[in-house]
Parts: structure tokens; C-alpha cells; sequence
């Protein structure tokens, strides 16, 4: 063979081989659905986001993230259940119907439990919170971080509350979740369990009186434009929390889930921003849409009202981790 039969030949074969690399396609990158109940807009809108950056930069493009707000995907506990099976793959949720799934951690949806968010989220940035979210694999679930939803307070259509009496008799929406049924019921309210999507309505047409959210979800859900009383009882702490789907995740290498993991976290950080940002500058957003916020409230008349919900706890699950959280260092 000639030298230069064999160039001709050398560089057909490249050209060949280039061409057939030009028509191959680039492998497409798997798409994660992101669920969660409140709008875009809000402060599980911002975890999103930051989640989505974190995950797309950390996997080169890997993975995507796509959102699904404002409970296009269903509630809270509708997503947790796709979760199981597979049809979601990251939810950002409260912790309100995940008792139902992972009882222990009922133990957070206490009233009265923590006594800031430097105490709450030391808890749960720690040993207690981390064993938490071990045991979400025990029931089809991955645990990926500890979110924020902030201290919960109560809004009604009907009066000022200031103290337990006022409670007495309202019909109050509450979370699908026992430990907040039980609270309301202590306090002589009517509680009425639904699911997020359906509260605007709810309250708009008078079914319910009134709820009970963080300043976080009632400005990002407008509930100022259906409720005008606010009183900041700051009764629970409600974290939220980032679940991954083990259908997804269980296929993937340990660098993989890693990438996962800390996104899930620069997520957690993103809603804890706006948890403090808000209760900055909430309130007076919320007077300024014409809400009267009562922030002079006596913590002490509702504690006592509600101490029968922890005794009632310690006996259906014991008090191992409720002691525990109580003598933490935090």
C-alpha cells in the first residue's frame, strides 16, 4: 500500500468516524419532578430553586430538576404516598401528614416544643434530626434534609384571639395530622383536617373560619385576602423536610445520592432565608393588606390548654425522644 493510499484511507476512516459521532445523540439528562403544596412564589419555591442550581451544577447536567408548585402533583400527603411508588421523585413538604407515615416524628408537631429557631433548628441539624431521617427508609421514603416552615400562628375570619377562650368554638383547618387535631380539639376549636389546595376555597366560602400556618405560607397562599385576623401564638414549630423517591434513588451510586443530599440541604438553607427574612418584615406586609396582627400574645393560657396533647403522646409513643429533645444541648 502506497503512502498515500494510506493517508486517503486513514482519513476517510476519521471523517467517517467524526460524521457518525455528529448524527449520535448527546445522552439526555433525567428529569427530576420536584412537588410541593404552596405557590412558586414562596419560601419552598426559593428551596426549589436552589435545589435545581446545587443539583444541575454538582451533576454536570446529569440531572435536571423540574417544579411542580402549588399542588399540581396533589397535597402534601397524596405526593409523599407518589413518593413510595415511584410517580414523584423530591417532595417539599411540612411535617404535618408525615406521622402517618414515620410516627416518630410526631414527636416534632408538639406544641410548644421548642422555644426559637435557633433551639429548633440545632435539633434538627443534629443527632436527633439525622436518626429522623435514617428511619424514613423504613417506610419507602428517603430522608434528604430537615426544610423550614417557621412558628405557626392562628388567622380567622370571625374575631381578635388573644387567649384560649377565643379559640373556643371555631371552625379551624388543620394539617392531616393528629397531634395538631388533638391541639385545637384541647383548645375547644372545631379542627378540621384538608389538604392545602383546598384551604383558599375553604376559607373563601366560609367552611372553615379559620387556620393555622407560619407567616411563610400565609403570604405566599394570599390567605390575607380571605382571613383579617392574625395572632402571632407561635403554638408550633413546623419544620418542613426534602423526601427523594427511593425508586429513584436507590439506583444511583453513592456519588450520585450525594449530589442529592447536598442539594437537598443548599435547599433547606434557601427556606430557612426566607423563614427569617419574613418574620422580619411579615407582619407589617400583612397589616399593609389590611390583616389586624394581634403580636402581644401571651404564650402561658395556651401551653396550659394543650399540656393534655403531650401526656396524650407519651402514652400512644412513649417519651424516649421527647426527653431527649428536652435535655439536648441546643
Amino acid at each position: 500500500m502506497t503512502q498515500r493510499f494510506a493517508r486517503r484511507a486513514l482519513t476517510a476512516a476519521i471523517g467517517g468516524l467524526v460524521a457518525t459521532a455528529l448524527v449520535l445523540p448527546a445522552q439526555a439528562a433525567t428529569e427530576v419532578n420536584v412537588g410541593y403544596a404552596i405557590p412558586s412564589e414562596s419560601h419552598y419555591g426559593e428551596g426549589y430553586r436552589a435545589f435545581k442550581e446545587t443539583l444541575e451544577r454538582l451533576s454536570g447536567g446529569e440531572f435536571t430538576a423540574a417544579e411542580h408548585p402549588s399542588g399540581s402533583l396533589g397535597g402534601e400527603r397524596a405526593m409523599i404516598e407518589g413518593l413510595q411508588i415511584g410517580t414523584v421523585d423530591v417532595v417539599i413538604t411540612s411535617t404535618g401528614p408525615l406521622g402517618n407515615f414515620v410516627p416518630d416524628t410526631y414527636v416534632l408537631d408538639l406544641p410548644f416544643l421548642f422555644a426559637d429557631y435557633d433551639q429548633a433548628r440545632c435539633v434538627l441539624d443534629g443527632e436527633i434530626g439525622q436518626e429522623l431521617l435514617d428511619q424514613m427508609g423504613e417506610h419507602d421514603l428517603v430522608g434528604l434534609a430537615w426544610a423550614e416552615n417557621g412558628f405557626r400562628h392562628i388567622t380567622n375570619s370571625r374575631r381578635e384571639i388573644t387567649s384560649p377562650d377565643d379559640v373556643s368554638g371555631l371552625k379551624i383547618r388543620t394539617m392531616e395530622n393528629r397531634i395538631h387535631q388533638d391541639a385545637f380539639e384541647a383548645l375547644g376549636a372545631s379542627p378540621t383536617p384538608m389538604a392545602m389546595p383546598e384551604l383558599f376555597t375553604a376559607l373563601q366560602q366560609g367552611t372553615v373560619d379559620g387556620q393555622e400556618n407560619p407567616l411563610t405560607v400565609i403570604t405566599a397562599a394570599k390567605l390575607y385576602e380571605v382571613q383579617d385576623q392574625l395572632s402571632l401564638t407561635g403554638h408550633v414549630y413546623s419544620p418542613a423536610v426534602m423526601l427523594g423517591s427511593p425508586v429513584l434513588l436507590d439506583g444511583l451510586s453513592d456519588e450520585q445520592r450525594g449530589w442529592f443530599v447536598e442539594a437537598a440541604r443548599a435547599g433547606a438553607e434557601a427556606t430557612r432565608a426566607e423563614v427569617s427574612r419574613l418574620e422580619d418584615e411579615g407582619v407589617e406586609f400583612l397589616r399593609g393588606e389590611g390583616m389586624t396582627v394581634n403580636t402581644e400574645v401571651d404564650a402561658t393560657p395556651f401551653q396550659d390548654a394543650v399540656g393534655e396533647v403531650h401526656e396524650r403522646f407519651v402514652e400512644q409513643y412513649g417519651d424516649a425522644m421527647l426527653t431527649r429533645i428536652r435535655n439536648s444541648d441546643c
